[in-house]
């Protein structure tokens, strides 16, 4: 599929990143592989790790729509994983995360648009369901830019898809290196919010194979939600710290119990696949007759019954706390 392509990663100094880099390097043989961020350090040290003669290396804001433009010509896929994303800095600097999280989705998709970019997949979170802080209401936002970008293309090919999935095991700022860091300084208790609270729960390598897929199944307009295990967060804490008790400590501003990535309210537009959910678009594309029930790989979903929710409460696959050790230890995480 990206043999001989050029893909562009926007925020690609970050884990998403450097891992897809890692994979797109060794299964594919991509012409160009562009990292597209605004940290200068990030990518001098990812230089070091990536120097294959594909890669390149953008210094750019999404906040930049010339930049932007400049660094995508040529390119045939773009991967939009340029975020602000820490709930309590959202809440703080809302003005800053809308002009990346929003206005930054805008300008990637008019760049996306004019440089003749043949398919874009926008990164997004379970907190853009249902949102309740500032972060996943400016995803909710991006989400539907990409969805309705669909609908101003016009004549141009670009297509634009969302892959929505839940917390990455040891991403940077989780709680897993939280919990790390404070069993390493010796603490005497691990904090948690609310012994009831769960969380969808993703090796990093699972999802970035998930959106190489959507590449592949993508009509366009399509939100991609991956069938993924939950974690509980009291079996998290035993699974890294089974000697040390917990401290409930309360839910935080803009946090949830449970993580939502299929709202009851979309469930008529919902279609379930093997390993995936599909949440179609709620407006209609001008001109366009797309059947979301086959994708491009040929596979068939089924609609999902009224008021299906598809949330990490009542989500079928709990992870055990020896399937969480294991994950953990796995994925150095």
């Amino acid at each position: 599929m990206l043999d001989g392509k050029s893909v562009l990663i926007t925020g690609g100094t970050g884990s998403f990143g450097h891992k897809c880099i890692e994979i797109l390097l060794k299964r594919f043989k991509p012409k160009r592989v562009i990292v597209f961020s605004r940290d200068e350090l990030k990518q001098f040290e990812m230089q070091e790790k990536f120097n294959a003669p594909a890669m390149r290396y953008f210094l750019g804001d999404v906040r930049d729509a010339g930049r932007l433009c400049q660094a995508m010509r040529g390119v045939d896929y773009v991967i939009h994983a340029a975020a602000l994303k820490q709930v309590p800095a959202a809440e703080y600097n809302p003005m800053e995360c809308i002009k990346t999280n929003i206005q930054g989705a805008e300008n990637v998709i008019n760049a996306a648009l004019e440089c003749g970019v043949s398919k874009v997949i926008a990164l997004s979170t379970d907190k853009a369901a249902n949102p309740i802080n500032l972060y996943g209401a400016t995803k909710l936002c991006s989400d539907k830019l990409f969805v309705a970008a669909n609908n101003v293309r016009g004549d141009r090919k670009t297509a634009f898809s969302v892959v929505r999935y839940g917390n990455v095991v040891g991403s940077r700022g989780s709680v897993v290196p939280f919990f790390r860091k404070l069993i390493q300084d010796g603490a005497e208790s691990l904090p948690i919010t609310d012994e009831r609270m769960t969380r969808f729960w993703l090796p990093l390598e699972a999802g970035i194979e998930f959106v190489l897929q959507s590449f592949l199944r993508m009509h366009g307009g399509e939100i991609f939600v991956p069938k993924i295990p939950s974690v509980r967060i009291v079996d998290l804490a035993a699974a890294m710290a089974p000697q040390l008790p917990l401290k409930v400590i309360g839910i935080r501003p803009g946090e949830k119990l449970h993580e939502i990535m299929c709202p009851a309210d979309d469930s008529h537009l919902t279609l379930e696949f093997d390993d995936h959910y599909l949440i179609r678009p709620a407006i209609h594309f001008y001109g366009v007759a797309k059947d979301f029930l086959k994708n491009r790989l040929g596979e068939t979903g089924t609609p999902v019954t009224s008021e299906f929710e598809y949330n990490s409460g009542n989500n079928p696959h709990f992870m055990t706390v020896a399937e969480i050790q294991a994950l953990n230890q796995a994925f150095g995480a």
